[in-house]
């Protein structure tokens, strides 16, 4: 499916998203796709070789290194626009049309990309942008795992940014939850997760292109 295809019945949860934003800064949805997408793109992301899941790492351009003491997780970006892969960004394409007509953000672009956390593997505390320095507005994470025991950690903390250590929100990551937050206000961290844990993880960004640098991608 092409990513500019329509894809009819999300009104409601583009709005309750919305609306979220507007009152909170971020949006928990569960059971926000339908069930038969998620398991499409989970069998989509078993299927990625290890050359395919690469190491992540942390910072941007000349300065993004595999940090192991930071982040542990592996990631492929998401490029087809084929099956389930291609309909996930056909719905991130709407999203981020509603969310320019209802929050006149300027949402320029969307990337995102499969994370796999094996166990043992974390993300700790960090924010997606820092303010005033990069172009991404919205952060955006799916869950994929069809069961998630309350033992199995992986969870995902919402800090508060103005309360430091201040836990807004735990997330387990159950398939189908869908979470959406402003990029630079929500210092947030991945718990070690106990078993494999998959998810896809985007950002919404602005132009912010001049003469001498195009921008996006980071």
């Amino acid at each position: 499916m092409s990513s500019t295809q329509s894809l009819p019945g999300f009104n409601v949860l583009f709005d309750a998203i919305a609306t979220d934003l507007r009152e909170h800064g971020y949006s928990i949805q569960n059971k926000a796709l339908p069930e038969e997408w998620i398991d499409g793109l989970l069998r989509d992301m078993r299927m990625l070789g290890a050359d395919q899941l690469k190491l992540a790492g942390v910072g941007r351009a000349q300065q993004h290194v595999a940090n192991a003491n930071i982040r542990r997780d592996a990631i492929s970006w998401i490029e087809s626009t084929e099956g389930e892969q291609g309909q996930w960004l056909a719905f991130s394409a709407q999203l981020q049309q509603h969310l320019n007509r209802s929050l006149m953000l300027g949402l320029f672009s969307f990337e995102s990309h499969f994370a796999h956390y094996a166990p043992g593997a974390f993300y700790k505390t960090h924010v997606d942008a820092f303010k005033g320095q990069a172009n991404r507005v919205l952060s955006v994470v799916l869950y994929l795992n069809p069961v998630w025991g309350f033992g199995d950690g992986g969870e995902m903390v919402l800090y508060s940014d103005t309360d430091p250590g201040t836990v807004l929100r735990t997330v387990s990551p159950h398939a189908g939850t869908l979470v959406v937050f402003l990029s630079e206000d929500f210092p947030h961290e991945v718990l070690p997760a106990l078993r494999d844990r998959y998810s896809i993880a985007g950002w919404y960004r602005v132009n912010t292109s001049n003469t001498g640098r195009v921008d996006p991608p980071a």
